[in-house]
């Protein structure tokens, strides 16, 4: 086992721009406002298992089920449209009345926010480029990464203000709708090309 930092500097790169833990800030401090309280710990280390396992089954999961990497990602720019509506409109689209602080921990903020569609597909991605513990010292780096941006969200909202955080909000929206733009035209004209 050889550990190659460039590999795992460039793997932590780029799962930190697809799971975009800044940007989801204004989303932390709303899911927390509506669960009262955010497990970090549980949602950080959720989040992990659930790429690490994703890492190694992945592939084989989706083949189970008859569903090809890009018709996944296909379904994944879907969630991240309606997530990007609802930071620049200001609407709630996904309503659950049963938010507590334990289901919010894992549902939807380790997945699909944190390991969701974008970041599930990234790691095979990776995993056809990068050698797989490298992938894996990335993914915990991020998991790290993570956990302190959920534990001192209240501190960052505090900083930047109400007004800061619904600036950001709009703006990331539109960022993450760019991203599903992108996702879904790229995936939907492999798809169509395998077909």
């Amino acid at each position: 086992m050889e550990l190659n930092f460039k590999e795992i500097f460039t793997a932590f790169m780029v799962l930190f721009a697809v799971i975009d833990i800044i940007g989801n800030i204004p989303i932390i401090i709303d899911l927390r406002k509506k669960a009262g309280h955010i497990q970090s710990e549980k949602a950080a280390l959720i989040a992990g298992v659930i790429m690490v396992l994703f890492l190694f089954l992945g592939q084989s999961i989706l083949s189970l089920i008859g569903v090809d990497v890009n018709s996944f990602a296909v379904a994944g720019a879907f969630i991240l449209f309606f997530i990007a509506l609802e930071m620049i409109l200001g609407i709630t689209l996904y309503k659950d009345d049963e938010h507590t602080a334990m289901t919010a921990s894992v549902f939807p903020l380790a997945f699909p926010l944190i390991a969701g569609p974008g970041s599930l597909t990234t790691l095979l991605s990776l995993r056809a480029e990068f050698s797989i513990e490298n992938i894996i010292v990335a993914v915990i780096l991020n998991v790290v990464v993570i956990y302190i941006v959920l534990k001192t969200s209240a501190r960052i909202e505090r900083l930047i203000g109400q007004n800061g955080i619904s600036i950001i909000r709009k703006i990331f929206g539109v960022v993450l709708l760019a991203i599903a733009v992108k996702l879904f035209a790229h995936n939907i004209k492999a798809l169509f090309e395998l077909a």
